[in-house]
């Protein structure tokens, strides 16, 4: 805290009274340094342990694939992307698919018009195939269309 005289008003001596401001120009300095020091030190705490990794002949990891869509439209037709199936064709195509890549996910998207046997089914055959990653596919509502509870 600081202190400024003041005359005293009894004579010519003067008096000692606090100032009640904070002077903030230290404490910017302070944090201005500090702030310098964590930009330089941080991409130094990022950079690990410097260690010699062995060399190996394993192969690289691929990237993951597109999902793969199974669409059933209100009529019951399934579609393996955008190409119409026969129904005996599907579990056949499918399990090429799963060989190919066994953890590719799968979306199973039906019309709601649908019975839930029927997206049921196709479901079934998806996992049949082999893939462990099934997913069925819906629509959010629109913000406006949502019911207040």
């Amino acid at each position: 805290m600081g202190m400024t005289p003041a005359e005293n008003r009894a004579g010519d001596e003067f008096s000692y009274r606090p100032v009640a401001e904070i002077n903030v120009t230290p404490f910017i300095d302070v944090m201005l340094v500090l702030l310098v020091i964590f930009m330089v030190a941080a991409p130094l705490m990022t950079a690990g342990v410097p260690v010699q990794l062995p060399k190996t002949t394993a192969q690289k990891l691929s990237q993951p694939r597109d999902p793969v869509q199974v669409s059933i439209d209100q009529d019951g037709r399934v579609f393996l992307g955008q190409e119409e199936m026969a129904p005996a064709d599907l579990p056949a195509r499918l399990a090429a698919l799963a060989r190919e890549a066994p953890d590719t996910v799968v979306y199973v998207r039906g019309d709601r018009a649908l019975s839930y046997g029927r997206v049921m089914e196709v479901m079934g055959q998806v996992s049949q195939a082999g893939f462990a990653r099934v997913s069925l596919m819906a629509e959010g509502l629109a913000p406006a269309a949502k019911k207040a509870p």
